[in-house]
């Protein structure tokens, strides 16, 4: 039987309300399709104004929805299962952090549903984000994973991969934003404190990174050899990259990783 809605969401953070935003303005989706509960105020004006169903009914939304997206937390998800009696749902998509997808399975208590686990970064607000996302579950329907992959290309690149590595994911890319974020910072402060206005060591470092990381793109080398080029050409910039060999650049980086990964670890133990 055919379901009401395409995509039904429950709860929401960042991500979800990104995607919704994301599939209803680059017409993926048509927001009659949608239907969202379990959302605050502000949310609800937003999907309101996509023009997306909101109401406050879990059990409605998951009978009447052919794909679920879950962004509630983990913590949530038992609150969750109790709201809607027993599942009539087979497709979920699952956002919430921390919660395995045999966990996810064990709390409503079946193992037929199929799950899909995703995680992305903050520049999917604009449509630049990196995804991770786990559809090992659908690889019996192709159409299933066209719907999936296509959803989350509405915000950013999106990565196949198996469940296992989706906390290293995590831990380089949706932290690795923080870690670039105090990279710029660091370049702007450097900066000012010879001379420039902050707003001029804004536009230079900012732009300085947007065109590195385009230039890794689309050049067919190494990040390495990218690095010669710039230090053959400049004695200067030989200098600077010695002084960040030598203070433990890329060791520091990898403990941070390292540190992110551990924990999330931890946390899936727990």
């Amino acid at each position: 039987m055919k379901k009401q809605f395409k995509l039904g969401v429950i709860g929401n953070n960042l991500i979800s309300q990104t995607l919704i935003k994301g599939a209803v303005l680059s017409d993926f989706l048509n927001r009659k399709r949608i239907i969202v509960s379990g959302v605050d105020d502000k949310s609800a004006n937003e999907n309101v104004e996509l023009g997306v169903a909101v109401i406050n009914d879990n059990k409605y939304v998951f009978e009447n929805s052919e794909f679920l997206l879950i962004a509630v937390t983990a913590e949530s998800f038992k609150k969750l299962s109790e709201s809607v009696g027993g599942i009539s749902q087979s497709k979920i998509i699952s956002l919430s952090e921390g919660i395995k997808k045999g966990q996810i399975k064990n709390i409503f208590g079946t193992s037929s549903v199929k799950i899909a686990r995703a995680v992305a970064n903050l520049p999917s607000k604009i449509g630049s984000g990196a995804v991770g996302l786990d559809m090992s579950d659908f690889d019996s329907s192709a159409d299933d994973l066209e719907f999936i992959s296509k959803l989350f290309n509405c915000i950013g690149t999106v990565l196949s991969v198996d469940e296992s590595k989706l906390d290293v994911v995590t831990a380089l890319s949706v932290n690795g934003s923080a870690y670039v974020f105090m990279f710029i910072d660091s370049l702007i402060d450097a900066g000012v404190k010879h001379g420039l206005k902050r707003g001029e060591a804004e536009i230079l470092a900012a732009q300085t990174v947007l065109g590195a990381t385009e230039l890794m793109q689309r050049e067919e080398c190494s990040t390495s050899k990218l690095t010669m080029q710039i230090c053959n050409n400049d004695n200067s910039a030989l200098k600077a990259v010695k002084v960040l060999e030598n203070n433990k650049f890329r060791e520091i980086i990898g403990e941070a990783v390292n540190e992110s990964v551990n924990y999330l670890k931890e946390s899936d133990r727990q």
